[in-house]
């Protein structure tokens, strides 16, 4: 049934929500003052992730 596949789906998006919030509040504390800027730049790719990790 779509509806059942539609709240599922709901339910998903809320716990993702909530665990982005976590993390992004684990972040915060780690990066500092210069979380969103930091943030930023990974988003726009300036910190590449090496092939040996």
């Amino acid at each position: 049934m779509e509806e059942e596949k539609a709240v599922s789906l709901a339910r998903e998006i809320i716990e993702l929500d909530i665990k982005r919030d976590q993390m992004l509040e684990t972040f915060m504390q780690l990066a500092g003052e210069h979380a969103f800027q930091l943030l930023r730049s990974v988003q726009n790719g300036h910190y590449r992730q090496s092939s040996s990790s």
